[in-house]
């Protein structure tokens, strides 16, 4: 993920603020550091982060050659033998290499490539098996695109929300786990990538009226937020070509508790029930089955059901 451009120079007077601010803080050794870093802009690093970097024996990252760009930028350089690889395809074996670095009595610290490790990125696995193994695990909070998005988005719902993260890329899979949506009263933050932010657009178009803030490419040069319809989110994406292009976090705001139809006046059971039947027969056999189980008015379901098909293309 590409951060946006700094003068290297510039974090000189951050790394000494850092170990003055930070330094006599206590950062014990045979430690795991989790280490949130920026989700694009580089200058939301924090003094915390800056001074762990420099100071652990070993950066284990899920990309070696992302993390020294980023080192880098703030003239934390390191060589090749203190950078440790840990991503998804090798989480599990790498764990036992930051345990036995652990057990030599190092400080390592853990970044993934964007954000803080864990959400929807590598970590997890690695952080459970280091506590399992009877050394401390430290967290360093800082940039998140959850509660960035989250902040901006000004949905309500008492302050609860679900974390959805990345839904499924197999179209009726991500149908059914839309589906789910339109029961789920609290806001939701899904996150996606630019390749298939098109489909998801389309899928969540069977939420009709309940509204969506889309946020793209977070803290970077061009930001974008914006709140809409869902049922309106795939024209919108289409307006322009620029909206397709960044990584995406987006909130489903809370649902409307005074209505909790969608925008074709179909309730979230008979909505249900509707593409269970789709997955099976043609579309106007559905229909007719469905209004029979359900007792809705066939022309509304008929609506609903082409918004439902579209989202299963």
């Amino acid at each position: 993920m590409p951060f946006e451009s700094s003068n290297t120079s510039g974090y000189a007077k951050a790394l000494q603020a850092a170990r003055e601010a930070v330094g006599p803080q206590l950062h014990p050794p045979s430690t795991l550091y989790v280490v949130a870093t920026p989700i694009g802009n580089l200058a939301d690093i924090t003094l915390r982060a800056l001074y762990v970097i420099e100071k652990v024996d070993t950066v284990a990252c899920e990309d070696t050659r992302h993390t020294q760009q980023l080192l880098r930028a703030y003239g934390l350089d390191r060589p090749s033998a203190q950078l440790l690889a840990v991503h998804q395809h090798n989480e599990a074996q790498a764990a036992e290499q930051v345990i036995a670095r652990l057990a030599q009595g190092q400080r390592v610290a853990y970044v993934s490539d964007a954000g803080t490790p864990c959400i929807s990125d590598p970590g997890a696995r690695l952080a459970a098996a280091v506590a399992a193994a009877g050394f401390r695990v430290m967290p360093l909070p800082g940039a998140s695109s959850v509660t960035a998005v989250l902040s901006a988005a000004g949905a309500q719902g008492d302050g609860e929300f679900v974390f959805a993260g990345f839904l499924p890329s197999k179209a009726s899979e991500r149908s059914a786990a839309v589906q789910a949506l339109c029961d789920e009263p609290r806001s939701v933050v899904i996150l996606e990538a630019p390749h298939r932010i098109e489909a998801l657009a389309q899928a969540l178009t069977v939420l009709g009226a309940r509204r969506v803030t889309v946020g793209r490419e977070l803290t970077k040069q061009f930001e974008t937020l914006h709140t809409l319809e869902a049922q309106n989110f795939a024209h919108w994406l289409s307006g322009k070509p620029e909206r397709v292009r960044g990584e995406f976090a987006l909130v489903l705001h809370a649902l409307d508790k005074a209505s909790a139809q969608d925008a074709s006046g179909v309730d979230a059971q008979s909505l249900r029930t509707l593409q269970l039947l789709l997955a099976e027969l043609p579309l106007k056999s559905a229909v007719k089955l469905a209004a029979e189980i359900s007792g809705t008015p066939r022309n509304k379901l008929y609506d609903a059901a082409l918004l439902l098909k579209k989202g299963l293309d």
